[in-house]
């Protein structure tokens, strides 16, 4: 009976490679998500949908030159439309409007959230994280995520070397990090405008 109990302790523990800041980041962040929506903040995935219909645009293109009904003789005219259109279009304007989200809206965003149910704020959240190579510091960001709002908060920040949150096997110690985390998501929470009465 102790052995099941061992067994499946064993399995919700969270184990990086403390040699690669890709695993510990990962590790971190995918934390930082789970302590995030168990507060009642649901996950905003339409930036993401955008980027999965972009990419599948892009796919349907490429199979339908592929694997179009004729041979090659008689499609010729239609095999040179789609090479012209895959560079310019495909290559050119769609990879570009990807690397824009990702450089104007997404940047090191790792959670867009809406607001909480029953929440006096109109805006969500968006949770950053940076782990920078050859640095133990890992530092978490939230924001709003419309800056422009009248019910948007101030950004709050944690700084916090990794070497606190894991132990020396390169086992997450959750209980820390998770208290750190809502106690920044609290900061946040109490740094948002007061409604007048």
């Amino acid at each position: 009976m102790e052995e099941k109990k061992i067994e499946s302790s064993n399995k919700n523990v969270k184990k990086a490679n403390l040699l690669d800041h890709h695993s510990i980041k990962h590790i971190l962040d995918e934390s930082v998500s789970d302590i995030v929506t168990s507060r009642g903040y649901k996950e905003d995935v339409r930036l993401s949908n955008l980027k999965l219909i972009l990419g599948t645009i892009i796919i349907v293109v490429a199979l339908v030159a592929q694997f179009y009904n004729k041979k090659f003789p008689e499609n010729r005219d239609f095999l040179i439309g789609c090479i012209a259109l895959y560079p310019f279009f495909l290559e050119f304007v769609l990879n570009a409007v990807l690397q824009l989200i990702l450089y104007t809206k997404e940047k090191n965003a790792i959670l867009f959230t809406y607001p909480p149910e029953g929440s006096f704020t109109s805006t969500g959240l968006v949770v950053s994280s940076k782990l920078p190579r050859f640095s133990d510091q890992y530092t978490l960001t939230i924001d709003s995520a419309d800056p422009k709002s009248i019910s948007a908060g101030k950004s709050v920040e944690l700084t916090k070397s990794v070497t606190q949150w894991f132990t020396k096997e390169g086992v997450l110690v959750e209980g820390l990090f998770w208290k750190d985390v809502e106690a920044l998501i609290k900061n946040y929470a109490e740094e948002e405008p007061k409604k007048k009465k």
